[in-house]
């Protein structure tokens, strides 16, 4: 996994450089610094979000635990497709992982692009209307 400081994404792509980044329910993975904290925070607190291998993380803002809203992170728009299941590879990154993302949907969610656009570490990221979109 290459952290990234900023990144463009389009409703073609994806993420930039990501090879799963085709059209469809899971374009984009996004990850909430609140549920990574407290998913690790038994296991080994100090664990980059990366080992979690999502797109994207988000800090500041509650994950909705559901599909259909819509995230809008910079110019960017995401709408929410449903949830990221923890697979066993977490358990080949950390033991434990993979239990400990199951409950309340902490594994993250998956999204499909709306409107692509550059984001960059520190954008603002919060949930709009879908007539925003």
């Amino acid at each position: 996994m290459e952290e990234l400081r900023s990144v463009s994404i389009s409703a073609e792509a994806g993420v930039a450089g990501d090879y799963r980044g085709k059209p469809g329910r899971r374009q984009v993975t996004i990850l909430f610094q609140q549920d990574w904290e407290a998913a690790v925070a038994n296991l080994d607190p100090q664990t980059p979000w990366t080992v979690r291998r999502a797109n994207l993380l988000v800090t500041g803002l509650p994950n909705p635990k559901g599909a259909g809203r819509v995230l809008a992170i910079g110019s960017a728009r995401f709408v929410i497709t449903g949830e990221t299941d923890p697979c066993s590879r977490m358990d080949e990154q950390l033991a434990g992982l993979q239990e400990a993302m199951k409950p309340d949907w902490r594994g993250g969610l998956t999204a499909r692009v709306l409107t692509g656009g550059e984001i960059k570490a520190g954008d603002k990221a919060e949930w709009i209307e879908s007539s925003q979109a």
